[in-house]
């Protein structure tokens, strides 16, 4: 089977609890250092899958490599190869498919309730799931592309999922792990100029209860995940 590439935009945001999702499964994937300087691929035929991982950039920036990924997911989705975002790679992926990107009203961080909708193909990815708790860390929002179904909304920010086909794009982070979380924690301070508020957690908050808060996510990855790699393109 081809690798599943994973798109890393910064060194503290990487696969976290998707990579062990996959390697619990035997599936082969390849990180694409985004961050480190890695090419962006050309040829999305050379992968089963692209998942696409978070970051503290704007879709919106002038950034040399954001033009190539968005048409590298162009490309993958004419292809009908698998496409998954999280946080930054669901505004890619949005962006990608004719949505645009903008300001959130307010900054969503924390752990937060997302609630499923009712629709069939949300029951389709989510399952068992009504709502669940999500890791939130983003100040920007996506619109739904045309012709893709939202499938998730929390009280902050009302697009948190959509589905096109069987890509997956997602503004909440369902691949948290407790590393990552205290990882980003150090750098909250960075990140929120103002005191927290409803929308934003404090480290304290966001670190209490954080294994068994993980491990319910991680569930819920998991069931994400295992609708996505139905979707995978196989030798």
């Amino acid at each position: 089977m081809k690798p599943i590439a994973i798109f890393r935009h910064a060194a503290t945001e990487g696969p976290g609890y998707f990579a062990d999702y996959l390697d619990a499964k035997g599936l082969p994937w390849q990180l694409v250092r985004i961050d480190a300087g890695d090419p962006v691929p050309g040829d999305p035929s050379r992968f089963a899958g692209l998942v696409f991982m978070g970051g503290p950039m704007s879709v919106n920036d002038d950034l040399p490599w954001i033009p190539e990924v968005l048409a590298l997911i162009r490309a993958a989705v004419a292809a009908n190869i698998p496409c998954l975002g999280h946080c930054l790679g669901g505004q890619l992926m949005a962006k990608a498919l004719g949505g645009v990107v903008t300001r959130n009203p307010v900054k969503e961080i924390g752990w937060g309730r997302v609630k499923i909708l009712d629709n069939t193909l949300a029951r389709a990815w989510f399952g068992p799931y009504s709502e669940f708790d999500a890791f939130h860390w983003h100040g920007e929002t996506f619109s739904v592309p045309e012709e893709a179904t939202l499938i998730a909304s929390s009280a902050y920010c009302p697009n948190q999922a959509f589905v096109y086909g069987k890509h997956l794009g997602m503004q909440c982070h369902v691949e948290m792990t407790p590393e990552l979380i205290r990882a980003w924690c150090e750098d909250w301070g960075n990140e929120v100029r103002k005191r927290a508020g409803p929308s934003i957690q404090t480290p304290e908050q966001m670190l209490e209860d954080v294994e068994a808060k993980v491990r319910a996510l991680n569930a819920v990855a998991a069931q994400l995940y295992d609708r996505w790699i139905e979707g995978l393109e196989r030798d």
